[in-house]
């Protein structure tokens, strides 16, 4: 690897002996899975830190906490959700059988536009997949209106969300479910991880049997589920991390705010629909044709300078969403958006270069 180079992220990592003082007690009880000690006591801490008041569930990543969600919920036929996203949350329909219907998004925040989402509603839909693109908040008012009046369930992908409130509460407390992502290129880590957030009792009751296996006991199973618990060594790495997430944070925001500053006359960016909420996890800038992007990131590569396309490509293009439409907002704004570099070892002399690039 060029140590040289400036990647898009690099994971946070907390003091060695910090980590490690966990890990010895990992040795010295020699229990390693199975609802350990230290999977116990981060279920505890995470949404103590959130301020979060509901049910907290850890699993082993984000892509089965959208599974046993969508299993959790007993989505069937029709789920509707967006187009601009990571690959997992369409993948994760798919998987569970279900069929993903896409509404268009929003301009400004490249959110799930809920003025849309009505018409795409029919007798086989029964919940709604939206994402918080970025950390910033859906509609959550707009979506939860439409929700009741059909009598849909919702599932926020909240993957980029960790520390993002919204009008003062978590950004996890809305929603049947939330689930989020924990992996090492996220704001927090557990190096793998994801969790799920639920305000209902029976459902959390149902996510945490469905996340092992269904297990009640050694010899008795409650229903069907599957293998999402994770270990003691993610957990670790999750207690260690989380005493320094308030400065991680704060870190992050002087970063993202460094750059609007400096790129926001010449170049759109990402439009906030809660700045004092917001984690300031990702900085996407938008450029004005899809050559104009590819002509800029070549020459950031050639001075390996890494962003990336994220997301890219639209999601009702991949070859297995029978979707016929086309989604004009989604794919336009799929070709035209670049993420920057954003991580806490990020020194502001690399940041400084990376805005000189971009505006040369």
């Amino acid at each position: 690897m060029d140590i040289n180079m400036i990647p898009v992220t690099k994971p946070f990592l907390p003091p060695k002996q910090e980590l490690y003082a966990l890990l010895d007690e990992v040795y010295e009880r020699n229990w390693l899975t199975n609802s350990g000690p230290l999977v116990n006591l981060l279920e505890s801490e995470i949404p103590k830190f959130l301020n979060y008041k509901g049910h907290f569930s850890y699993v082993n990543n984000g892509t089965i906490a959208i599974q046993i969600a969508i299993k959790a919920l007993e989505l069937t036929g029709e789920i509707i959700t967006t187009p601009f996203s990571y690959v997992a949350t369409t993948s994760s329909i798919v998987w569970e059988g279900c069929k993903p219907v896409f509404v268009d998004i929003e301009k400004g925040s490249c959110n799930i536009n809920p003025k849309k989402i009505e018409a795409a509603i029919t007798p086989q839909t029964t919940g709604v997949l939206a994402t918080h693109v970025y950390g910033n908040p859906c509609d959550v008012e707009a979506i939860e209106v439409i929700a009741k009046k059909h009598n849909l369930k919702v599932i926020y992908d909240a993957a980029h969300c960790f520390g993002t409130t919204y009008k003062g509460k978590s950004i996890f407390e809305y929603g049947d479910i939330s689930t989020t992502s924990f992996h090492a290129t996220k704001l927090f880590h557990t190096v793998e991880g994801g969790a799920l957030f639920t305000n209902n009792k029976d459902v959390a009751h149902k996510i945490n049997y469905m996340r092992n296996f269904g297990h009640n006991g050694q010899e008795d199973f409650w229903g069907i589920g599957i293998n999402g618990k994770n270990s003691e060594f993610h957990a670790a790495m999750g207690i260690a991390n989380l005493k320094h997430m308030s400065s991680v944070l704060e870190k992050r925001k002087e970063q993202w705010l460094m750059y609007r500053e400096h790129l926001s006359q010449d170049f759109k960016v990402l439009e906030l629909i809660d700045e004092p909420g917001f984690n300031f996890a990702y900085f996407p800038i938008y450029f004005k044709t899809e050559e104009d992007l590819l002509e800029k990131k070549k020459l950031l590569d050639d001075n390996h300078i890494y962003c990336r396309r994220y997301f890219f490509p639209s999601l009702n293009t991949l070859n297995y969403t029978e979707s016929e439409n086309v989604f004009e907002v989604s794919e336009q704004q799929s070709k035209l958006v670049l993420t920057l570099p954003l991580f806490d070892k990020l020194s502001k002399e690399n940041q400084l270069l990376i805005i000189k690039n971009l505006l040369s």
